[in-house]
């Protein structure tokens, strides 16, 4: 990646700047965490059993707990130490469910929480190439985010995709009793090979339309795979899609009173329960009104 600074038709080059120390990192993270990851702080250097854990943060969409490690060097095994706190956060559970409560002056019950959906963050200037490939399976919920920053304190934090091709942990580890093996069967990361499973070859096409006009709609625009549903993301959910067995149930992630919708195709779910976010819902069943979705859906961008 380069980066440039514009002015009077000239470009001047950007210099990568090192951070001296990994507190630095943790400083920019924890300081800026939900403008970064949509995440809820809840605490620095959360000890457990001995374990300090940098940061500890919390998934208001999946209603799960995430794990932030900072690192300045490479020396380190991201699987190893990511696979050993989510062991210890399984095993602990009751640790972080006091710890939410008393920094959110709140009353979250273990039942709230869906451990399945836990997961760890590595923040880190750079990474190996056998560290990227050492996590990247499609269903490790260790993830890795590389954080630079430049002159004129320009920060620029990227979360390194896996792979499409990515293979299951399960295939390369057989040790029945084994750290791992307890790890993945709690938690579960969802593909969307799981969310089209068992769905006819129409629902696949009709999902596989809206999914592309969403993605057309910018280039920046991304997909996660939730447990209840798929979400279109650009800085924030734009839209989120369960796929059922006769049509698609879209959510557009408006507050009611914002949607601008002359056809009334879409419902005001605010006062009701519903998985997706946003307080509109639509369910489809053809590609008729296609055009006018995405025009619906456009105005969740901000």
């Amino acid at each position: 990646m380069k980066l440039f600074r514009y002015s009077k038709i000239k470009f001047t080059g950007l210099k990568e700047k090192s951070f001296k120390l990994e507190k630095d990192i943790q400083k920019i993270f924890e300081n800026n965490i939900e403008q970064i990851s949509g995440y809820q702080f809840i605490k620095s250097e959360f000890i457990v059993k001995n374990n300090r854990l940098d940061t500890l943060a919390f998934d208001t969409e999946n209603n799960s707990f995430v794990i932030i490690e900072y690192k300045r060097d490479r020396n380190y095994s991201v699987v190893d130490q990511g696979i050993s706190y989510l062991n210890l956060m399984l095993e602990y559970k009751a640790e972080f469910i006091i710890e939410y409560n008393e920094s959110q002056k709140k009353n979250l019950k273990r039942s709230d929480v869906d451990w399945s959906q836990s997961k760890v963050i590595f923040v880190a200037p750079s990474f190996t190439d056998f560290q990227r490939q050492s996590s990247n399976f499609k269903d490790l919920p260790i993830e890795l985010w590389e954080i630079k920053q430049f002159d004129s304190d320009i920060i620029v934090i990227n979360p390194i995709k896996k792979s499409q091709s990515a293979p299951s942990i399960k295939q390369v580890q057989n040790l029945e009793n084994s750290t791992i093996s307890k790890v993945t069967k709690e938690i579960k990361v969802y593909t969307e090979d799981e969310h089209l499973k068992g769905k006819s070859d129409d629902i696949k096409e009709l999902y596989d339309t809206f999914k592309t006009a969403i993605l057309n709609i910018s280039p920046d625009i991304e997909t996660s795979f939730k447990k209840l549903y798929i979400a279109f993301k650009k800085d924030k959910n734009i839209a989120d899609i369960n796929i059922q067995q006769r049509g698609l149930k879209i959510w557009i992630n408006l507050h009611s009173g914002e949607l601008d919708d002359p056809k009334h195709l879409a419902k005001d779910v605010s006062t009701i329960g519903h998985w997706g976010n946003g307080d509109y819902e639509l369910n489809v069943s053809n590609t008729h009104n296609l055009e006018y979705i995405m025009s619906l859906i456009k105005q969740a961008i901000k």
